[in-house]
């Protein structure tokens, strides 16, 4: 366990810096109300660890801290203090930010844990996604053209995204659009990409951007996953924080 001296100055001369001259430049390049917003967040989870007895012991603390040293590379204290003063942050203000974030973290695990299978079995099809390749060209009679040499073998797909597509970094990627969730599409694309038999080129449909020649190359159904939990318990929780922080600005705009 290290233990970290206390540095007594911050690097450079930013400590000088006046608190109104940083909020005024917080409302000019408009990030005040982002900053009020976690200031708001922040008194609501530590009002509702605190009604439900959830707490961050200092052994949770010195542990994340050296994860992030790790993570970071900073192999001797010295290292640490050098990174902090550069941040413009001392040792007891890093401390105290890896608390409130265990603070949060702890407080959506006990809110949503039980919550987190119930919601996928609700919104599973949301999950899943699809290996997907398109062609977007600007006219339907072209669509069609490709579409018709495609099937009878005159050119691969590939190719004919490589040649036709509207989008230059498309046609580089060979018409790959990647490993896209459902809701990503629009409803209307999403439905027939969805429903569509995998490595067979189907279209033209018409959008916004043009006529699109679409080619599934697989499906990934959705698997409740360590990574997919703690993705559904930040969601559900960023839900809460926002209705709980909502209704305390009402209460205090009625006081």
């Amino acid at each position: 366990m290290f233990v970290y001296p206390r540095p007594t100055y911050l690097t450079g001369n930013f400590s000088s810096m006046m608190p109104e001259e940083i909020i005024d430049l917080l409302k000019q390049e408009m990030l005040l109300k982002s900053i009020c917003q976690k200031v708001i967040y922040r008194k609501v989870i530590e009002k509702a660890a605190a009604e439900r007895g959830i707490a961050v012991t200092p052994e949770e603390v010195q542990t994340e801290a050296e994860n992030i040293r790790h993570k970071k590379r900073l192999e001797k204290a010295s290292d640490t203090l050098v990174w902090l003063e550069e941040q413009m942050v001392t040792v007891d203000e890093w401390e105290q930010g890896i608390a409130s974030r265990l603070l949060a973290k702890k407080l959506a695990a006990h809110l949503f844990d039980k919550e987190v299978a119930k919601y996928f079995a609700q919104t599973r099809f949301d999950f899943d996604r699809v290996i997907l390749y398109q062609i977007v060209v600007p006219y339907k009679q072209l669509a069609q053209e490709i579409f018709y040499q495609i099937e009878e073998e005159e050119i691969s797909f590939y190719e004919a995204a490589h040649l036709y597509d509207i989008d230059e970094e498309r046609r580089f990627r060979c018409g790959y659009e990647g490993k896209l969730p459902r809701w990503s599409l629009k409803p209307e694309v999403a439905a027939s990409v969805f429903g569509a038999s995998v490595r067979k080129v189907f279209g033209p449909l018409q959008t916004d951007l043009g006529y699109h020649l679409f080619l599934v190359k697989d499906f990934i159904h959705a698997e409740l996953t360590p990574e997919k939990r703690q993705e559904i318990i930040n969601k559900l929780f960023k839900e809460w924080l926002e209705s709980e922080s909502n209704y305390l600005l009402y209460n205090q705009q009625q006081n």
